[in-house]
């Protein structure tokens, strides 16, 4: 069964992390297909910026505070979306946190948090949101936003690294065990991308001054704007697409795994010496 979405036009898509960066340009590229849009975050003020951002382009827009870490949160979501617009056509699961440090310099309650948002929000947005799709009638897809760091880690960032190769795990055998249902699944890898995702100082006490500035720098001169992610995305739904990468360095980096690993680690190391991960004077 074919789980492309050719026509966004009335279908009705939710975006977790919708806010800012990458999810408000993905629910801004749905919203110009005509699709109507919910947009969930936890910041009560952006959203309410985003919603007016999203309605604006003459579409329906349903703005929910959500944390995706909070169970009851989540199921509260569920049930809001449920009785405004029944199933979902397209789950885009955003919503996801950064952390850059060593290995143990990230202490335990980092790896759990890690943990909580960036795998078990979408585990359980997933669950939350699966059965009412299936049960419908018409193709649905699920979009997962891992990253190229779930197939190609980096020094200091191993808990960031590990949540998003949990994402492109989960993702896999989620679509196969969807096969042959009205349900497709999408992950979606970005390269370097300008988001807000990497603001401020939420890094181990390994890290620098000099390096969070070279990152900042980085991302700034080299990343994309989070609208090229979007483009990607809603053209993955449209297409059916199982594997989405996108940005700088994403299509390089997932060549050079399927090549070598040896030459991926290389690659991986020299980009972390240039954009702040690791200090090159040391």
């Amino acid at each position: 069964m074919s789980n492309a979405l050719a026509t966004l036009n009335g279908k009705t898509v939710l975006v977790t992390g919708a806010a800012s960066g990458i999810g408000l340009e993905c629910a801004k590229a749905y919203a110009r297909q005509g699709a109507r849009i919910v947009l969930t975050d936890i910041n009560a003020a952006a959203l309410e910026i985003a919603r007016a951002e999203i309605s604006a382009l003459g579409v329906p827009c349903l703005a929910l505070l959500c944390n995706v870490g909070d169970s009851a949160s989540i199921s509260a979501c569920a049930a809001a979306v449920s009785q405004e617009w029944g199933a979902l056509d397209v789950l885009v699961n955003n919503a996801g946190i950064f952390y850059l440090g060593g290995f143990m310099e990230t202490d335990a309650a980092i790896w759990q948090r890690m943990f909580q948002i960036n795998v078990l929000g979408v585990v359980e947005m997933t669950r939350a949101f699966l059965p009412a799709m299936r049960a419908a009638s018409g193709a649905r897809r699920i979009v997962n936003i891992a990253s190229l760091g779930g197939f190609l880690p980096a020094p200091n960032i191993s808990a960031y690294a590990m949540s998003k190769h949990a994402v492109v795990g989960l993702s896999e055998a989620l679509a196969m065990e969807l096969t042959g249902s009205n349900v497709g699944v999408t992950v979606v890898c970005p390269g370097v991308i300008n988001t807000p995702l990497l603001g401020g100082r939420n890094a181990g006490a390994n890290i620098t001054e000099r390096q969070l500035q070279m990152q900042a720098d980085y991302y700034r001169t080299h990343g994309c704007h989070p609208s090229e992610v979007a483009s990607a995305v809603v053209k993955a739904t449209q297409q059916g697409i199982a594997y989405c990468y996108t940005g700088p360095k994403a299509k390089l980096g997932i060549y050079a795994v399927r090549f070598s690993r040896r030459l991926a680690r290389w690659f991986s190391i020299r980009g972390a010496r240039d954009n702040g991960y690791l200090d090159p004077g040391a």
